[in-house]
């Protein structure tokens, strides 16, 4: 862990997410089980909030479309595990939904501001609404911070999955708006002649722009 890290929990796009271990609401689990997948780690204020429990309810109505992304939802907070499970219950009495992901216990708080997702300014006690997405290889490649009075738009958090998983894939970039199964951009050409290569055949593809903002259909499939 690097210096920076440890003193203040600032993490960047890029680093190696913390490791951690804790007990959650399905068993201990710790950031390599995670490893070959990828992981949607995100926190919530407390358990018995309203907001909150909207979110819970969303993240395991979509958990099925994550799953098929080969891609795990994580919760956590600073609540005791005897509280989420009895939250997860109250959430089925309400719903007959049960949460399929686990809800780490943070008691102490040591995940929390390992990841920075206590803003002091804001509350000492309570964890903002903090969404980190985590590549298979345990890197960092989004982070999102909404604050505790507004809900996550869970949607956009599977898009973000997808067009990562995307980029990949085709080794491209997702314009503005992209959702799936739209064209996807061409990375520019690094060279005059590909730039020449390139205006010569926008007349006849008619898929770009430009020399630097060229689309191409997107991979029928992408693993």
């Amino acid at each position: 862990m690097d210096y920076e890290l440890m003193m203040n929990g600032t993490i960047k796009i890029g680093q190696h997410a913390p490791d951690f271990s804790s007990d959650t609401t399905y068993g201990p689990v710790c950031l390599n089980d995670y490893k070959g997948k990828w992981l949607v780690l995100f926190s919530h204020p407390g358990d018995f909030t309203p907001v909150c429990t909207t979110e819970m309810i969303a993240f395991a109505k979509a958990n099925p479309y994550f799953e098929k992304l080969n891609t795990s939802l994580l919760g956590l907070s600073i609540d005791s595990n005897p509280s989420h499970l009895a939250w997860m219950h109250d959430i089925y009495n309400m719903t007959g939904i049960v949460l399929p992901f686990p809800i780490i216990a943070d008691r102490n708080g040591t995940i929390a501001r390992k990841y920075g997702m206590i803003a002091s300014d804001i509350s000492a006690t309570e964890t903002v609404r903090n969404v980190f997405i985590i590549d298979p290889e345990g890197i960092v490649r989004v982070i999102l911070i909404y604050p505790l009075n507004i809900g996550r738009f869970i949607p956009e958090i599977l898009r973000i999955v997808q067009a990562l998983q995307m980029s990949e894939c085709s080794k491209s970039s997702t314009p503005a708006n992209w959702i799936p199964g739209q064209p996807v951009i061409q990375p520019p050409p690094q060279t005059y002649p590909l730039l020449q290569e390139r205006l010569n055949m926008i007349p006849k593809n008619n898929d770009s722009m430009s020399w630097y903002l060229t689309f191409k259909e997107p991979p029928k499939e992408c693993n």
